[in-house]
C-alpha cells in the first residue's frame, strides 16, 4: 500500500514538473522575443499634450518589464483616428501599441464617422491607463446652479465646445437629451481654458469637462460645479453629487447617462493590432499591468496630475463591448442624431 502511494506521488510530481516547465518555457519564449527589440507607442496627437506626456511617462517602465527599448512616435491627425487606423492595420508582432482616447474612438465608431477604419472591439486590449469622471460646470452667478433648477426653469443653456467629438460637445449633447433641456452647443472654441474664460465673462453658460480640469476652473472662480456624470463621486470633487444621486431617472434617461459614463470609463486605453499570437499577447498584457502598478510610476503620475487608474485588459475589453457591441442599431442611430445634429 505504501509503495503504491509512493508511485502515485512520484507520478504527480512528474506531471506538475512538466506542466510547470511548459509554462516557464512559454513565458521564457515571449520574454526572449521582446529582449533587445524596439517597441513603439503611437500617440495620435502632437508633442507636449496629455497623451504624449502619458506615453513618455510609462515608456521607461514598460521597457523595463519587456526588456526592450520603447519609443514614442507622434502621428497627429483626425483627432487621433489617423494613428489608430495605422495601428489597426499594423503587423501583429506585439511591438506596436497606441494610447487611444477610448471615448472619442468608441463614439466615432458608433456614429460611423467616415474616417474610421478600425473596430475597437477587435483590437488587442492591453489595459486602461487612466479614467476620469466628467463634470457639468456652470458660470458663476447663474441662477440655475443645481440639476433640479435647470430642469424646472428650462433656460436656454449655451454649452461651449471645440468640435463634434471632443468630449465637451458630445457629452453635453447627451446630458441635454437625457434631461430634455433646452440647449445650444457652440463649437467655436480652441480649448477648454478658452471656454472657462467665456463662462467667467458670462458669454457661455455651461461646460462639460474632466474632473481635474473642472476643479481647476472652480478654484480659479471661473465656474461652479453642478453635477458629476458618474455612478460614484469624483475623488477630486468629493462634495459634488453625481447626477444619479440627485435625480430619479426613467429607463430612457438611465440608458443615456449609463451609455455616457461607460463610454467615458474607457478613458486612455492602451491597445495593439488585432491577431497578436496568444502567448505573446498574454505576456505583453502582463508586462503592461506590472508596469502600471509600479509605485514609482503611480507616484510620478500623481505628482504630474497624470494619474494612473488601472483597469486590466479584460476589464477594458468588457467595457468596450458593452458600449459598442451591445447597442442596437436603433440606439446607435439615436446617438448619431443627438451628437451630430440636435443641439446646434
Amino acid at each position: 500500500m505504501l509503495q503504491r502511494i509512493f508511485h502515485l506521488a512520484r507520478a504527480l510530481i512528474v506531471v506538475v514538473f512538466f506542466s510547470g516547465g511548459e509554462s516557464v518555457a512559454q513565458d521564457a519564449g515571449a520574454d526572449a522575443y521582446y529582449r533587445g527589440k524596439t517597441a513603439r507607442i503611437y500617440v495620435g496627437y502632437g508633442v507636449g499634450g496629455g497623451y504624449d506626456l502619458y506615453a513618455r511617462m510609462i515608456a521607461p517602465h514598460l521597457a523595463a518589464e519587456l526588456g526592450a527599448t520603447v519609443i514614442v512616435e507622434n502621428l497627429p491627425g483626425a483627432g487621433g483616428l489617423t494613428a489608430l487606423n495605422k495601428l489597426y492595420g499594423a503587423e501583429p508582432d506585439g511591438l506596436t501599441m497606441m494610447i487611444v482616447n477610448g471615448a472619442a474612438a468608441g463614439l466615432s465608431q458608433i456614429i460611423e464617422q467616415e474616417a474610421v477604419r478600425y473596430d475597437l472591439t477587435r483590437v488587442s486590449h492591453l489595459g486602461t491607463l487612466s479614467q476620469s469622471p466628467w463634470v457639468w460646470i456652470a458660470r458663476p452667478g447663474m441662477a440655475e446652479q443645481t440639476v433640479d433648477n435647470f430642469i424646472s426653469a428650462q433656460p436656454l443653456i449655451r454649452w461651449g465646445g471645440t468640435g463634434t467629438i471632443d468630449g465637451s460637445s458630445d457629452g453635453s449633447a447627451v446630458i441635454c437629451e437625457a434631461l430634455q433641456l433646452r440647449c445650444k452647443i457652440i463649437k467655436a472654441y480652441k480649448g477648454s481654458s478658452e471656454i472657462a474664460l467665456a463662462l467667467a465673462r458670462g458669454e457661455m453658460d455651461a461646460l462639460y469637462i474632466t474632473d481635474l480640469s473642472a476643479r481647476a476652473y472652480i478654484e480659479a472662480g471661473q465656474a461652479v460645479a453642478v453635477a458629476t456624470l458618474a455612478r460614484t463621486r469624483s475623488r477630486h470633487l468629493p462634495e459634488t453629487p453625481t447626477i444619479f444621486e440627485v435625480l430619479t431617472l426613467s429607463p430612457e434617461q438611465t440608458f443615456w447617462l449609463d451609455f455616457r459614463t461607460t463610454l467615458e470609463s474607457l478613458g486612455r486605453i492602451l491597445v495593439a493590432p488585432p491577431k497578436i499570437p496568444a502567448d505573446r499577447l498574454t505576456f505583453l498584457q502582463m508586462a503592461v499591468e506590472r508596469a502600471l502598478r509600479q509605485p514609482a510610476l503611480v507616484a510620478q503620475g500623481e505628482k504630474a496630475q497624470r494619474p494612473i487608474d488601472l483597469a486590466t485588459a479584460s476589464e477594458t475589453l468588457e467595457r468596450t463591448q458593452r458600449v459598442i457591441s451591445r447597442m442596437t442599431s436603433q440606439q446607435k442611430a439615436k446617438v448619431k442624431t443627438v451628437v451630430l445634429d440636435k443641439f446646434l
